[in-house]
């Protein structure tokens, strides 16, 4: 896929010359293509007005569009177009859930928000391996309903297996949350049989799938799943939007965790009533330009294929894993050689800080994330406080790959942990 790498500008650039920045950090944030840029330009510069509002045919054609971007994502995820909500990004998203819900649990929607509420002695369900979006949340609904937080725990590699899950599960569990991709680990969740034994509970599954949406074939109505949530920002697409998954029948029924203009039927002094989903979540001005420019990108990603890019990705995984497994004094994190992953590798390195380690290996041209990548819990588990994560996208390259695994090699004997000659850091 080396030929895409000429849509994007951000590979214009040089790092320290003529040696190319390796970008391995688009678990954080990907790259943009030009498609992705013209269309938010062109929209900003030709289509903007106010969508929803008025009856102008400036505010006709900007709403078209506004609803067509719907429509394109729906498709690109197994959803209807009512089951699409923009929202600013994932943490938004499964924050209007838990919000909702705990509306629901202090008597707020009515009669028909009930089926959503939580009781004192119910419980949430949750992995020690999940990103803060979807812990802290969950948290915060359980204390506000007296319900109890239970989390599977993970292995001395990061991860957790379906028959810990299964043992977590009992007859007071209303709600599984859970990431389809580990963005520390890759590790590939078994969504199917999740909300197999969540449904059989009669609980909702909540599926963060900040890192899988971007990267593998998605249908999250064949999937079962009863809320999911994805960023833009992570599928070449723009900052500042998101998507909240519900089914239909769902969100009708969950109370809007914020309100104001373009939410509402009917209101009083003393009461409002809400319109159906998706627009009883959509308060206020809503992010039009980025649906237009998040549009784009599924249209790209869905012109390369989404299956050829989940191979791409396990390949370059599969290569860093394998060169990572032979460097003495380096940890990988999350399954090892021969196991499918994602296109994502974190590694621990001994004697040496993980910022030590993103430092040395960014005065070589190599950009990744270091820290606990919003995931104490599970760094806390490993006995680490941060790790150093190298993450692909459809544009990432054999050779960036490589390079980052020939620099890791140099690592220890830079900062003296080893015996091992330094490698020149610097191109």
């Amino acid at each position: 896929m080396s030929d895409l790498r000429r849509d994007f500008p951000a590979f214009d650039r040089a790092s320290g010359g003529s040696t190319p920045t390796a970008y391995l950090d688009s678990a954080a944030t990907s790259q943009r293509p030009r498609q992705v840029l013209d269309a938010e330009r062109e929209y900003l510069e030709h289509h903007l007005a106010p969508v929803h509002r008025g009856a102008s045919a400036a505010v006709g054609h900007s709403t078209t569009l506004f609803e067509d971007a719907r429509a394109t994502v729906a498709r690109f995820v197994g959803a209807g177009e009512r089951e699409i909500v923009w929202t600013e990004n994932a943490t938004d998203a499964i924050n209007m859930v838990s919000l909702g819900i705990a509306d629901a649990s202090a008597g707020l929607g009515g009669a028909s928000a009930r089926s959503l509420a939580l009781e004192p002695g119910d419980e949430i369900v949750i992995t020690e391996a999940e990103h803060h979006a979807n812990l802290i949340p969950w948290q915060r609904l359980a204390a506000k309903t007296g319900a109890r937080l239970r989390a599977v725990r993970v292995d001395g590699h990061g991860l957790w297996s379906i028959d810990d899950l299964a043992a977590e599960l009992g007859d007071r569990t209303r709600i599984v949350a859970v990431a389809e991709v580990s963005n520390v680990t890759g590790y590939l969740a078994p969504v199917a049989d999740v909300v197999s034994l969540a449904h059989a509970r009669g609980a909702r599954v909540v599926l963060d799938a900040c890192q899988s949406v971007p990267h593998r074939p998605t249908d999250f109505g064949a999937m079962g799943v009863d809320f999911a949530a994805f960023s833009g920002h992570k599928m070449l697409g723009p900052n500042g939007i998101g998507v909240l998954y519900g089914r239909e029948e769902l969100l009708d029924v969950l109370p809007p965790a914020r309100t104001g203009g373009s939410t509402i039927t009917r209101v009083t002094l003393e009461t409002a009533e809400f319109l159906p989903s998706p627009h009883r979540f959509e308060a206020g001005t809503q992010p039009v330009s980025q649906a237009v420019a998040l549009a784009e990108a599924v249209r790209y990603l869905e012109a390369i294929g989404m299956d050829a890019i989940a191979r791409h990705e396990s390949e370059l995984a599969a290569r860093i894993v394998e060169g990572v497994s032979a460097l003495p004094g380096v940890r990988i994190i999350g399954p090892g050689v021969g196991v499918e992953r994602a296109g994502l590798v974190a590694v621990s390195v001994d004697g040496v800080h993980a910022h030590d380690v993103g430092q040395f290996l960014d005065e070589a041209g190599i950009i990744v994330r270091v820290g606990h990548h919003c995931a104490q819990p599970l760094h806390r588990a490993l006995g680490i406080t941060a790790s150093t994560r190298a993450s692909a996208h459809v544009y990432t390259t054999d050779d960036e790959v490589d390079r980052f695994v020939d620099a890791l090699a140099g690592v220890r004997g830079f900062f003296g942990v080893s015996d091992a000659p330094a490698a020149a850091v610097i191109a």
